[in-house]
């Protein structure tokens, strides 16, 4: 493979939406893992509570569609989730769906980790403002 010898020219790219959505995205998700790290619990995951607590009982599909997230990541997740116990995901129903419920584990857990996220000092500082 021939290596380029051009630098790569990163100019213009502060104006970059999708460049500037993803940094903000990671620095979020950073934001909210450390509000969580004591748990045990990842960002990611207190998002698929969340999702599944609103929207319960939800298919698998749905809860894709609604999150934007590919099946396999999804299901991935869902498993970490579900052997814990905080999930329950049923048996194929019609048309070979799957439902998704909060088990009283998954409820309690995910008050647990909203107190976590609101009494941590580095998401109230973050998205915290005053109006004048």
């Amino acid at each position: 493979m021939k290596k380029n010898s051009t630098p790569l020219d990163l100019n213009g790219t502060g104006y970059c939406a999708s460049f500037n959505f993803r940094r903000t995205a990671r620095a979020v998700t950073r934001l909210y893992d450390l509000a969580l790290q004591k748990t045990g619990i990842r960002s990611t995951q207190f998002a698929l509570l969340v999702a599944v607590a609103k929207n319960h009982p939800i298919s698998i599909g749905k809860l894709g569609d609604l999150l934007v997230i590919d099946g396999t990541t999804l299901t991935r997740s869902l498993r970490v989730l579900q052997k814990e116990g905080l999930i329950a995901i049923s048996n194929r129903a019609a048309k070979r769906q799957r439902f998704l419920t909060l088990t009283a584990k998954g409820e309690h857990t995910g008050e647990i980790l909203s107190h976590s996220i609101f009494t941590s000092r580095r998401v109230t500082a973050c998205f915290s403002c005053s109006i004048h």
